[in-house]
């Protein structure tokens, strides 16, 4: 058998690739426990530092101390379960591959209690758990990541890149969640700053810019117990690049070829060759309908009937170009 702390690495290498993957999985928690305030604080790209605050749920000392091991979660108890999985998270990694490869602090309170509970974990090994004061909800500092592991420091992009990565998974967020409030900071610089009022479109003004507030379309279908519902630019309202394209799969931020490929079915012959519409897509489907569990990093998915979610969301979206295209003829 292979020693505790190789096994951890090992696992690390699955779920953290990079710094934003830390960013990835430390908010996803945060929406887990319900918080609707989420501020992320990274240094040097996120090598130095990464702090993530929320205002969620907190936990019991019980519980921060068990978050920090490898399949623990509060998620799922069953494999059943895996066929009915509403959270973002549930497989019981991140923390641990997280704390495998940093120096990794953890400080937690309950709204019902009156202090709360700090974890100190460094490589992998518990250090102290301890009371200390602190707000309510979670604080998650990550130091010195990777730092016992240097093959994988070697592999990543330059820091500039690995910033934008990070503010990408943000911005994303952001886009998928408009109900939260996020702020994300780089230094001492605020990248980006979201209202929380629940408006899609005041999240998009803020990321996509000013002007394409108006050259957004609202897409609101359902059929088949399948609902897409988001926003879609005008035809004339084009990119050079995917990179302005967003998918949540039943609140799930999603690399998915099928619904991107869909997306752009449905502006074709509307839209210049080599220029891709901007989106921001929620889909709701039935959770036995999709395969979550494909990949630790828990980004990729499965479809069971692939042609049935292939075409609602063509529909949804043809639907909405449609009805733009007749009021701009005058019908």
């Amino acid at each position: 058998l292979l020693d505790q702390n190789v096994i951890n690495q090992i696992a690390a290498g699955e779920v953290v690739e990079r710094p934003a993957s830390v960013v990835k999985e430390l908010v996803e928690n945060s929406i887990d426990a319900g918080a609707t305030r989420i501020t992320v604080e990274i240094k040097e790209s996120g090598l130095k530092e990464i702090k993530v605050i929320d205002n969620g749920s907190g936990m019991a000392p019980e519980d921060a101390e068990l978050a920090v091991a490898r399949h623990a979660t509060s998620k799922i108890k069953a494999a059943d379960d895996l066929n009915s999985v509403n959270t973002l998270g549930f497989r019981g990694e991140a923390l641990a591959a997280i704390s495998s490869v940093s120096r990794f602090t953890l400080m937690t309170r309950p709204h019902d209690a009156v202090a709360g509970t700090r974890v100190v974990v460094e490589g992998g090994k518990l250090k102290d758990i301890s009371p200390v004061g602190c707000p309510c909800g979670t604080q998650v500092i990550v130091e010195d990541l990777f730092f016992n592991s240097q093959p994988r420091r070697k592999f990543l992009k330059s820091p500039r890149s690995e910033a934008a990565a990070i503010a990408d998974v943000l911005t994303r967020f952001a886009l998928g969640y408009p109900h939260i409030s996020f702020n994300y900071y780089s230094g001492k610089r605020l990248c980006l700053a979201t209202y929380g009022n629940e408006d899609l479109m005041d999240a998009a003004t803020i990321i996509f810019g000013k002007e394409s507030r108006d050259r957004l379309l609202t897409v609101s279908y359902q059929e088949d117990g399948i609902k897409v519902e988001g926003i879609i630019s005008e035809p004339e309202y084009t990119r050079s690049s995917r990179f302005y394209q967003s998918f949540f799969v039943n609140k799930r931020l999603v690399r998915n070829f099928l619904l991107s490929h869909t997306l752009e079915s449905a502006y074709q012959g509307i839209i210049t060759a080599g220029r891709y519409p901007t989106a921001v897509l929620y889909i709701e489907i039935d959770p036995s309908m999709v395969d979550v569990n494909v990949h630790p990093t828990k980004s990729d998915i499965r479809f069971s009937d692939s042609q049935l979610v292939a075409r609602v969301v063509y529909r949804g979206v043809n639907s909405a170009l449609a009805s733009f295209l007749q009021k701009q003829r005058g019908f």
